[in-house]
């Protein structure tokens, strides 16, 4: 039978997270063992109100274009993919992505989320042309290709990641999203048949944090891994921006397991409590990390609205369209000025954002 650390040696360590002292991998492990929520909950909040004392929690009014569903990965998480050669795959023409921007625009839309399959076949000129298009008839905030998309593209093309970057970045990319993150822990990602490894997408970051290009991470939880594995993930996230600083947020958010074939193995979703204790953990592990994002999309705006109180100082996206969490079983909702009331009913001033989190 494991014996827990005694109190005084939990105070010990909670006076160092008071202090901003850095706690080791198995102090944390007697902290996520040990320390009530509602405490975690207390000295996130502290951190978070050091980080932003001007009480701002901001969103974004953006769109999540999804140029297409064709990809190679088969992640039995994710319920949006189709393989190639399906009857149900698709790729958007550039002018079905010009009226879903269109419309974001008129619905006060500051920039496009664009992701995508891995798609095996498309050529590299329908990225970079998609973009330059992009930037030069709207001149919005394009934050567009995850890790793994990129990652991808630098094996199809030849071109490697530095290369894909550069190739992007020159036709308008602004900022990097952090899906594929999943838990950046190999043993994991294996058995859910994630495309790209952790070394890998951790890679992807590296490079384009060094390019000058801003990212966002994440980590999805609820699907079978352990707590030290949550924590080795955010160890990793934090070295890296120890090493090679560009992650401008974090967000945490869980398994949505509907119509998913992992589903049928991990069918209970994430309860609130669970979330919100981990949402504190990150604001407290991620000490250099300046943002944290709740997930009111996967665990609704009640949680949201406490996640503000948990270390959280962004509430996320009104997700004008969402096509890859929803098709999972997350139906939540939101217009711009129910997150704008959410923000001020729990006592902060709402500031809307692009996704590189510049204030607009």
């Amino acid at each position: 039978m494991q014996v827990l650390p005694g109190p005084s040696y939990t105070t010990e360590l909670v006076m160092r997270l008071e202090e901003r002292r850095r706690l080791s991998f198995g102090e944390w492990k007697v902290i996520e063992e040990t320390v009530p929520t509602n405490e975690l909950g207390s000295l996130a909040d502290e951190f978070r109100r050091l980080l932003h004392p001007d009480d701002v929690v901001t969103y974004v009014v953006d769109r999540n274009v999804n140029y297409s569903n064709v990809c190679v990965s088969v992640c039995n998480f994710c319920a949006f993919y189709r393989k190639p050669g399906s009857p149900e795959g698709y790729v958007h023409d550039y002018e079905s992505i010009f009226s879903k921007v269109e419309e974001m625009i008129e619905l006060g839309g500051s920039g496009i989320l664009m992701q995508g399959g891995l798609h095996p076949d498309l050529p590299f000129h329908y990225y970079t042309g998609l973009l330059s298009e992009l930037k030069k008839r709207y001149g919005i905030h394009l934050h567009c290709f995850s890790p793994p998309e990129i990652d991808h593209l630098g094996k199809i093309t030849g071109l490697g990641v530095e290369g894909v970057l550069r190739e992007l970045r020159s036709a308008g990319l602004d900022s990097i999203p952090g899906g594929g993150g999943e838990i950046l822990v190999d043993e994991i990602r294996r058995k859910r048949r994630t495309h790209c490894n952790s070394d890998e997408w951790l890679n992807v970051m590296r490079v384009a944090h060094s390019m000058g290009i801003p990212t966002t991470a994440t980590m999805m939880f609820g699907y079978g891994e352990t707590r030290d594995h949550r924590l080795i993930h955010l160890d990793r996230i934090r070295s890296l921006q120890d090493e090679q600083p560009g992650f401008v947020s974090f967000i945490p958010w869980t398994l949505q397991p509907d119509n998913t074939p992992l589903g049928k193995l991990y069918p209970d979703r994430i309860p609130a409590d669970e979330y919100l204790r981990w949402l504190a953990i990150a604001r407290l592990y991620l000490d250099n990390i300046p943002n944290l994002q709740v997930s009111w999309l996967t665990q609704g705006m009640e949680t949201g609205r406490k996640g503000l109180h948990f270390g959280a100082n962004d509430l996320g996206s009104t997700m004008i369209e969402e096509n890859v969490i929803s098709q999972a079983g997350a139906n939540h909702i939101a217009t711009e000025m129910m997150i704008r009331d959410a923000i001020a009913a729990e006592g902060f001033h709402p500031c809307k954002r692009k996704a590189d989190y510049t204030r607009v």
